[in-house]
């Protein structure tokens, strides 16, 4: 069985910097734990990834909160959680779901000889935003693979 897990923008903005709250670092020993549970080869994750334009864009006007600025402490993500996912298996992404991400799923399950006894897992956060973002295009994507959330690894951008 082909199990795969995305972890999704498990970085410090959201964690405990400029977006960051309680539920989100409440969570990260849990995600950690969750990324052991695999094998290494099958944990991908995502990076919400702006510019320095941000405040400018159409999300930064709805969201007047600069965070994920490519290239600051609070675009990376957790230390920890970093160093147990390969190096290539991190896919940035300028909204909430990433296309890429979606893709590369396809194509490696197209190479896969049988899908039926496959699945994927997300963790992550803002559950509401873009760990569902992206459980929506993986959904489009490959319509037969199962799709879970494990809640116990996710926080959403308020407790509701």
């Amino acid at each position: 069985m082909k199990k795969i897990l995305i972890v999704v923008d498990m970085q410090n903005d959201f964690i405990d910097g400029a977006l960051g709250t309680a539920e989100a670092k409440s969570i990260v020993k849990n995600v950690q734990k969750k990324i052991l549970s695999y094998e290494k080869e099958d944990v991908y994750a995502t990076l919400d990834t702006h510019t320095k334009e941000y405040l400018s864009t159409q999300e930064g006007k709805h969201l007047p909160v600069a965070h994920c600025i490519k290239g600051t402490e609070g675009w990376n993500p957790d230390k920890e959680i970093k160093n147990l996912i390969l190096p290539n298996h991190f896919f940035e992404k300028g909204s909430f779901g990433s296309l890429q991400l979606a893709e590369s799923m396809r194509e490696l399950f197209r190479q896969k000889d049988s899908m039926e006894r496959a699945s994927i897992e997300l963790v992550g956060l803002c559950t509401d935003i873009c760990v569902v973002s992206n459980a929506l295009l993986l959904k489009v994507f490959l319509p037969e693979i199962p799709i879970s959330v494990d809640s116990s690894c996710c926080a959403g951008v308020t407790k509701e």
